[in-house]
């Protein structure tokens, strides 16, 4: 048994606190999940389950994939799975139900994420919210007014979501600067990586391989983050924004930017897409999960199971046609090409996997060029790499997403 990949969408990929601020995740992902069901025509009586996360999470809403059935008009027989791992969210998600499919529990599901940067949940300081349950807990007058007295303004503070990492207090642009430096990847390497980015991305807009993915919402029709009049002169003049010092070389020309926007692929077993029918884009032949110390280098996990997936598989680099490779900055990716292409010093026992041809990586572009709302770049990956392989005729493509904490994944896609 296979599991199949037999179509997704996604809503526009735009700029945070833009055209989308209006929605919230949740009616992003629901906006998403129900065009897929349209776009697909799927009888919706035979999806069995819904695997969809958030990165930005909201308390009020702790299992996001079953609100969306339960507002959607979906059947409420449809289970709903919440998954939530930083950038990798959207294929663990695919994994979780294509190991569903593979057990033969299920036949059908639909996967996903949604983020909006827009509408992050805000919460009050630690104090302030201790102030707050204490508060609640208060049963006496003489609790409260004691209570009271010890308010301070600076408990109505409201925080956003840190961007550092919970185990180290930097943000992930700083520990990408570490790489950078650890592996000598220059500024202007960076900036051209960038610039390759929103020129395919450029390219496949032009060609209509993106408006085939997206499902408009709100008036919106298509991305608008991907700058293909960019030049290497207008990326080089913009400032590094993590680390001030000469030694930056990390700017928001060449880093992923924060993003709206939500996706949803169908996966089926591959006999349930015969028997109804289907054109079979590609499969999931397998996933791999790595993780390391953040210290050795916080984004560099795909380093690790790229390889390590390959080889589980049999296949070698030259036997892969195209590379979706996530784009959370152009450091990290070539960090992760350079110890991919000649082995990685802090892993010895690790052997290199070999040189990918630029030719081969983001053909339609990457996140740098099109956004990164964190849940729902995997299922982008997804498609892209189904419909890269069908316009060039390939057979196999491997993708790749680092995520905080340590942590990334890579799939593996094959068309039938």
């Amino acid at each position: 048994m296979r599991v199949a990949i037999v179509g997704g969408v996604r809503t526009p990929f735009v700029k945070a606190g833009g055209v989308l601020s209006q929605f919230s995740a949740l009616e992003l992902g629901k906006h998403a999940v129900l065009s897929c069901v349209e776009r697909l025509g799927l009888d919706a009586a035979r999806i069995d389950e819904l695997y969809f996360g958030t990165v930005l999470l909201d308390p009020r809403i702790p299992n996001l994939a079953r609100e969306i059935i339960l507002r959607s008009g979906l059947p409420k027989s449809i289970t709903g799975h919440f998954v939530s791992n930083n950038c990798i969210t959207g294929l663990v998600a695919a994994n979780a139900a294509a190991e569903a499919i593979l057990s033969g529990r299920i036949s059908c599901a639909l996967v996903g994420g949604a983020e909006s940067m827009s509408q992050p949940t805000l919460t009050f300081p630690r104090r302030g919210e201790e102030f707050f349950i204490r508060m609640s807990k208060a049963c006496s007058p003489q609790q409260r007014v004691a209570g009271a007295l010890a308010f301070r303004p600076g408990f109505l503070l409201p925080q956003a979501p840190s961007p550092k990492e919970p185990s180290t207090g930097l943000t992930m642009g700083q520990h990408c600067e570490l790489m950078a430096q650890q592996f000598g990847i220059a500024r202007a390497d960076q900036d051209a990586l960038a610039l390759r980015s929103h020129r395919c991305a450029a390219k496949a807009r032009e060609e209509g391989v993106l408006k085939a993915q997206i499902a408009p919402i709100g008036g919106v029709m298509e991305d608008n983050l991907i700058r293909g009049d960019t030049s290497l002169e207008k990326l080089a003049s913009l400032p590094a924004v993590f680390d001030r010092s000469p030694k930056g070389t990390i700017s928001a020309g060449n880093s992923s930017p924060l993003t709206d926007g939500a996706s949803v692929v169908c996966l089926m077993s591959e006999r349930e897409a015969r028997d109804q029918g289907r054109e079979i884009l590609g499969f999931i032949d397998g996933t791999h999960f790595a993780s390391v110390p953040p210290g050795d280098g916080l984004l560099m996990a795909p380093a690790l199971a790229v390889p390590r997936l390959c080889a589980r598989l049999g296949v070698s680099v030259g036997e892969i046609d195209l590379f979706e490779i996530h784009e959370a900055f152009a450091a990290q990716v070539l960090c992760n090409l350079r110890a991919l292409q000649k082995g990685w010093a802090a892993y010895p026992h690790e052997p290199a996997f070999g040189d990918i041809p630029e030719d081969r990586i983001n053909v339609f572009g990457g996140s740098i060029a099109l956004g990164h709302p964190f849940a729902a770049t995997g299922g982008r990956l997804l498609v892209n790499a189904c419909q890269a392989l069908q316009q060039r005729g390939g057979r196999r493509a491997i993708l790749s997403v680092c995520a905080a904490g340590g942590g990334g994944a890579a799939v593996a896609v094959s068309r039938p």
